[in-house]
């Protein structure tokens, strides 16, 4: 896609920012191999051994304002490396060095330049391979990005979740029900993206360059499973058979049986997220995240009802919508989960979660006695964060359970 972006606007003068995670940046090589821009012109820069959405972020901005101050040009195409996760690459290209946990570099602090005020980020291009894409998500492959493992099919939906602009490309090799799937797959895990289908990575230039459709608040509040929350619904069932609904439970999974039902998950579930209430763990909620074959469980937030009164009292000035779920025996702990997936049996499914909760009987035994083999996370009281309000769980202390095994 980028080497037809650089063929097809001559009247454009473009930079391009290549990022490879190996020693060698074999895709620079490729993209001055197959376009008009040389192995050394200075228009092409090359950010290897690393990924741009964590160790390489200062190189990034370093890469950035010395292309700011020797050449001019009029649009930047950065290619991140394929395990790169977009939203923390996007965060860097808005709040430049002004992040708590990126130290400035020799480079900033000898020049001084504040990268941003010489570039704006006008769009997000996610590239997904359709002929790939269901063979993806069943994959139980991993990939290594520095020290850390990333699970394929959680990548994909990292990537088709935060973005501007999807291309479907490869379209020419799956058959039109196929690619029809796909598509319905992708506008729920990503309603805000416009879609546009390819063949060999051939698009509009206008379709990917100064669209001005980025809005860092936007993107980062449009997957599927936010807008499920936010207006949960049973939708029909579409030509395809992909759907979504929202499960919700004031009481307590039993953390044998719910471990038994994420050990036997469904396969055609290939999204999940959301929060929930764990019998015995009556202090911290915990999320759950699932793409493909991948399952994580992290921290998802302080339960407001464990707080001590008065805490738990300018929370609740804070946030008034939370009384409207309050119960007067367990405060705001509950279950609320999204899924999203195809021909899935919505009744059947839910049964399957509701008997995975405590019964009447459970409700009044010692859940202490109950057999918990969840990951246990170390948490700090003083960070509070309310649940009911779709925090984003700390994926740095995710742990793998259940098909990820």
């Amino acid at each position: 896609m980028l080497n037809n972006l650089l063929n097809t606007r001559a009247d454009l003068d473009i930079a391009v920012l290549v990022n490879d995670m190996g020693e060698v940046n074999v895709d620079a090589d490729r993209v001055a191999e197959h376009s008009d821009i040389s192995e050394d012109d200075e228009e092409l820069v090359e950010l290897s051994d690393g990924c741009i959405c964590c160790e390489l972020r200062g190189d990034l901005l370093d890469a950035l304002a010395r292309l700011a101050q020797t050449c001019e040009f009029d649009h930047l195409v950065i290619e991140s490396t394929g395990v790169a996760e977009p939203l923390p690459v996007a965060q860097t290209l808005t709040m430049g060095f002004d992040q708590s946990d990126l130290d400035p570099t020799k480079f900033y602090e000898e020049t001084g330049i504040e990268v941003m005020d010489h570039y704006e980020l006008d769009t997000t291009v996610t590239v997904v391979d359709a002929h790939q894409f269901w063979a993806t998500f069943d994959s139980k492959e991993s990939l290594m990005d520095g020290d850390t493992e990333k699970d394929l099919g959680n990548l994909l939906v990292d990537q088709i979740e935060f973005c501007d602009v999807l291309l479907l490309n490869k379209c020419d090799l799956v058959d039109a029900d196929t690619l029809a799937e796909i598509e319905e797959m992708v506008e729920i895990l990503q309603p805000r993206a416009e879609i546009v289908h390819t063949e060999h990575g051939r698009v509009d230039p206008n379709e990917v360059l100064g669209t001005g459709m980025f809005d860092f608040e936007e993107a980062r509040q449009s997957a599927g499973w936010i807008r499920e929350l936010h207006e949960p619904h049973e939708s029909a069932e579409e030509e395809h058979g992909v759907t979504s609904f929202v499960h919700s439970s004031r009481r307590p999974f039993h953390p044998e049986r719910f471990a038994d039902l994420l050990d036997s998950f469904p396969e055609n579930v290939v999204r999940s997220k959301g929060h929930f209430w764990l019998a015995g763990r009556e202090d911290m909620a915990l999320g759950l995240d699932i793409a493909g074959q991948s399952i994580r469980i992290t921290p998802a937030g302080t339960w407001v009802a464990s707080l001590p009164e008065e805490e738990r009292e300018t929370h609740l000035e804070a946030h008034p919508e939370i009384e409207a779920i309050w119960d007067d025996q367990w405060g705001d702990r509950g279950s609320q989960l999204v899924l999203i997936g195809s021909e899935m049996d919505h009744e059947a499914f839910t049964e399957d979660l509701e008997a995975a909760t405590l019964t009447d009987d459970e409700m009044t035994a010692d859940w202490s006695l109950f057999e918990d083999r969840f990951p246990v996370f170390e948490f700090d009281g003083d960070d509070v964060e309310s649940t009911q309000q779709d925090a984003e769980p700390a994926d740095e202390n995710a742990e793998e359970v259940g098909l990820a095994d």
